[in-house]
């Protein structure tokens, strides 16, 4: 079947499961796939191939045997080059780590397997994940398929651009800054940051990370379909005592009150006419299904952002500053001192009083779930960027930042987000942001199914 490539997760899952198709079909039409579009976007720079069929014979083999699969059954994924799968190369996009293969999978990669994921390769990423532009001197450049004008996203660019282009139904990516959101609304899909805590976490590959990656950094799905995020987040989060923050749980479904918080513009950050139609479409989806919908302002973002630069620069100077400089990426040393330079001193009396006020806002924050468990708010306040356009100036970068916002702010509160893909803006996608409370990824589920009706989700393309 040829159109194999075009279904979504739950789709292929359900047609393995009932033997209408085998997982080696839909393994080898993805491959097939990829032979015929990556060329052209380099979304996937590390093949898996043989694994990939292998492990779909497996699983066929133990369907005809009535084993029963996991919720993940034959679907063809892809892996981010940051973290660790056995037998590849954990790059996180630097020459400096060509060589240094996995012995063992990551969590996030040993769940995606125990769930029946087909992982058929590795996604590419900028230099140390450290943009929203895909680009490394190791792996080259991904283009975006929608529109290769346009930068794909980062740092899990690759992952979107795979998803987008039907290369895989689900990918796998991480976020510490917008890193799955932002690739998700270029590239026209929908891209999940679960709750800190949520989805295991630890490569053997490196070293522990320290205080600001431990507690901003996640991994999570990237999809066409709500229902799809949904399949691939429930797999990811498994269990794993290798990560000693993760929290156990349950997916099941809790009360809440259908009320959401509309706030175009969080802290008067600048936002494009195309981005704030988007967001009153997405209300008016949510009002017409019962929602109530206020439009009013969100407790802070801006200093949420300033935390999240403290820590993440704090740790990035301790631990990769030299990395940065021997590595001789260009773009990532750019971007890394212009970040520093916004991010001011990040020694540790900075450190230490991000931490504490970081208590405080959260706690602001929570008491604002209790009134409004859903916030409507952008993903980015401009259009896709162009291609490279965050090297071209410095007015260029912060305005870019600038428009990233909600990206930088919201994980230094550890809660979850959801970019939805509402459509197209010209030759440009477009889409929004829910955000909810701690563990909350399930009203994020449903309202975000809820807009999705509304605007479907774009055809691989």
């Amino acid at each position: 079947m040829t159109d194999l490539f075009h279904q979504s997760a739950a789709t292929l899952a359900r047609m393995i499961k009932d033997r209408t198709v085998s997982a080696v079909e839909v393994a080898q039409a993805h491959i097939d796939r990829t032979d015929a579009v990556n060329p052209d976007i380099n979304a996937v720079v590390q093949d898996a191939r043989d694994e990939a069929l292998k492990t779909a014979r497996n699983i066929d083999e133990g369907i005809a045997a009535g084993k029963t699969p996991g919720v993940l059954a034959g679907v063809p994924c892809t892996t981010k080059v940051n973290v660790d799968q056995r037998g590849f190369a954990t790059t996180n996009g630097l020459s400096l780590l060509k060589d240094a293969v996995a012995t063992e999978d990551s969590p996030v990669v040993a769940n995606m397997r125990k769930a029946g994921g087909v992982i058929t390769g590795r996604t590419n990423t900028p230099a140390f994940s450290l943009r929203w532009f895909t680009k490394n001197n190791l792996h080259g450049q991904t283009l975006n398929p929608r529109n290769t004008a346009i930068t794909p996203g980062g740092s899990s660019g690759g992952a979107a651009a795979a998803v987008a282009s039907g290369i895989c139904a689900v990918a796998h990516g991480t976020d510490i800054a917008g890193s799955v959101r932002y690739p998700a609304y270029a590239c026209g899909i929908h891209g999940l940051r679960p709750t800190f805590g949520r989805v295991p976490a630890f490569n053997a590959t490196g070293a522990d990370r320290f205080i600001g990656a431990q507690l901003m950094a996640v991994s999570g799905p990237l999809a066409r379909t709500i229902e799809d995020i949904g399949l691939a987040f429930t797999a990811m989060s498994a269990p794993d005592p290798r990560d000693p923050w993760h929290v156990p749980v349950s997916h099941a479904r809790q009360p809440y009150e259908k009320r959401a918080a509309l706030t175009p513009a969080p802290d008067g950050m600048p936002v494009v006419p195309e981005v704030t139609a988007a967001l009153k479409a997405a209300a008016q989806a949510l009002a017409a299904e019962g929602w109530t919908v206020e439009e009013i302002a969100c407790p802070p973002m801006r200093e949420a952002a300033r935390i999240n630069a403290t820590l993440w620069m704090a740790e990035t100077q301790f631990a990769a500053e030299k990395m940065i400089r021997d590595e001789g990426d260009p773009d990532a040393q750019y971007v890394f001192e212009l970040m520093r330079r916004d991010a001011g001193p990040a020694d540790l009396e900075a450190v230490m009083k991000a931490l504490q006020r970081r208590v405080g806002l959260i706690r602001e924050w929570a008491l604002f779930w209790q009134k409004y468990p859903l916030l409507l708010c952008p993903v980015s306040g401009e259009l896709p960027f162009d291609q490279q356009s965050d090297v071209r100036s410095e007015e260029d970068f912060y305005r870019i930042f600038e428009a990233q916002l909600t990206q930088r702010g919201l994980p230094s509160l550890g809660v979850p987000a959801l970019a939805v893909a509402t459509g197209m803006a010209g030759d440009r996608p477009v889409g929004v942001q829910l955000v909810s409370d701690r563990f909350r990824e399930d009203i994020l589920l449903e309202a975000g199914a809820v807009i999705e009706v509304a605007h479907p989700p774009l055809p691989v393309t």
